[in-house]
């Protein structure tokens, strides 16, 4: 869809960029550093495999079902940590973990540009009381993404 060509753009960008500098890492770079939230790159790149799946059903959910949607937030009272601990990021395979965020994120890509735009006003209840629009959703994964590539690139300069 072109209301979101630049964005979809910038992903694509992202995932080009990053796709290589994330496998060249040491497993030491990887596994040892850590950022303010105690996560270190291995579980900051399975945050962000968690982040496209859970954006991309909520966006596929908000295009057919009733606004405002009610749909669980992973994120809410620090369920994303419990998400990167049940899944275990930090003994992933790393070639592995890093070809599933990229590929989530080319997927997110094509769900976004396949977005019907007359249903960008749907709202998702993501928390009691607070709410966000289809298209406000699709600008903020953007900001989401490049959050979190800088606190990677931060660890990788250490």
């Amino acid at each position: 869809m072109n209301k979101f060509k630049e964005i979809t753009r910038e992903l694509s960008s992202l995932i080009r960029e990053w796709e290589p500098k994330l496998l060249s890492l040491a497993d030491d770079v990887i596994s040892d550093r850590r950022n303010s939230q105690n996560r270190n790159i291995r579980q900051i790149t399975g945050h962000m495999v968690d982040s496209a799946s859970n954006n991309t059903h909520r966006i596929i959910h908000l295009q057919y079902q009733k606004s405002p949607l009610q749909y669980p937030n992973y994120a809410t009272y620090g369920n994303n940590d419990r998400w990167i601990a049940i899944q275990n990021y930090q003994d992933e395979n790393w070639n592995n973990l890093v070809q599933l965020w990229k590929y989530s994120n080319l997927h997110i890509i094509h769900v976004i540009n396949n977005v019907d735009p007359g249903k960008l006003d749907n709202i998702w209840e993501c928390d009691k009381n607070s709410y966000v629009s289809l298209q406000d959703m699709i600008i903020d994964f953007l900001r989401h993404c490049k959050l979190h590539m800088n606190e990677i690139d931060e660890l990788i300069r250490g």
